[in-house]
């Protein structure tokens, strides 16, 4: 029996990337994301701007997306917009288009979960990708949120651990900045990592309970490090930014590795898939790699593109919700926090 087609536009504003994506069933036909490069000035996101940004940017990113997937406006079967979590402002305006375009076009509103679509993205129909397998383990991490989510279903969801205080993302950024990174300096980590000794500085993990992480007092141990070896020697920094990146990547990466082990072992399931704008880690990417022949787990990385923000992953979402006729009215509202 032949599957019918079924075209979803994806818009995605939770944050400072303007996306849109046109999905064919599971398939992505285009994928358009409009970065915001006007934060870079002040160390961070500013959500006024970012609202801003997004009211210019949707039009022209929606436009190139409906373009690229060579598909009419009047060919969609549904629009699919992110619900939450995310800043408010930056919410309002993609939900705010995504209910006047569907209403138009007289076709069916779906809202999604931006967290719950890091974790469905591996359900995107990509070429030497695999698919994982209910149930399975899912590692959200990302600038506001580090997670252990066991997923049973499409939409059957459950939150074993999560952070107690700030985001994995939030650790590698701030951290970059106490290093005179220029923001965004998660990725700069990364790339000079690469380039030093993991075991040159050692930090103290924190201890936490459970499958709940902490990375406040880690944050906390870099900056108080690097202020007594500047006292020491005010070239510290330049001298070895590469063994303190490396440093600093090898404890968080540990300190996921770790709860992820104590999750495996109380939840007796050995596939793991990650998720979120920091799974664009090469550390990370690379030793979660190594665990399939070091502990005999099953793991998934997504293609690259669909690790930071996106609409390709919202749109797989849709797709399953459409499935399941999950749809919303005109009444459905933003929320800047969302449970799954």
């Amino acid at each position: 029996m032949q599957i019918p087609e079924v075209f979803i536009l994806a818009i995605e504003s939770s944050c400072d990337d303007t996306a849109a994506a046109v999905l064919c069933n599971d398939k992505v036909l285009s994928n358009v994301v409009a970065n915001q490069l006007i934060h870079n000035q002040y160390g961070g996101v500013v959500p006024e701007l970012a609202s801003r940004a997004h009211q210019q940017n949707i039009v022209p990113v929606i436009e190139a997306a409906l373009k690229k997937a060579n598909i009419k406006k009047e060919q969609l079967t549904a629009i699919a917009f992110t619900q939450g979590p995310g800043l408010m402002g930056s919410l309002l305006v993609g939900s705010s288009f995504a209910k006047s375009m569907a209403l138009a076009l007289g076709i069916p509103l779906i809202a999604v979960n931006h967290m719950h679509a890091h974790i469905l993205a591996h359900f995107i129909d990509e070429e030497g990708f695999d698919k994982p397998e209910f149930p399975f383990l899912a590692l959200t991490i990302s600038g506001g949120h580090t997670q252990i989510v066991r997923v049973d279903d499409f939409f059957d969801l459950t939150i074993i651990g999560e952070t107690t205080d700030d985001a994995v993302g939030e650790a590698f950024d701030k951290s970059a900045k106490i290093l005179g990174l220029p923001y965004p300096g998660g990725p700069l980590v990364d790339k000079y990592a690469q380039l030093g000794n993991p075991k040159a500085f050692p930090f103290t993990k924190p201890k936490v309970p459970g499958l709940d992480f902490s990375f406040s007092g880690l944050k906390t141990a870099i900056l108080y490090f690097i202020q007594k070896k500047k006292i020491e020697n005010p070239a510290f920094v330049e001298d070895n930014l590469n063994d303190i990146c490396a440093s600093i990547q090898h404890t968080i990466i540990e300190i996921l590795m770790d709860k992820l082990k104590i999750a495996v072992k109380e939840t007796g399931i050995r596939q793991i898939a990650i998720g979120g704008g920091v799974s664009a880690n090469s550390g990370i990417r690379n030793t979660l790699k190594a665990t399939e022949n070091k502990y005999g787990w099953k793991t998934f990385i997504p293609k690259f593109e669909y690790t930071t923000d996106n609409a390709a992953m919202i749109g797989i979402v849709g797709y399953q919700k459409f499935l399941s006729q999950k749809f919303e009215t005109a009444d459905v509202v933003s929320k800047a926090r969302i449970q799954f």
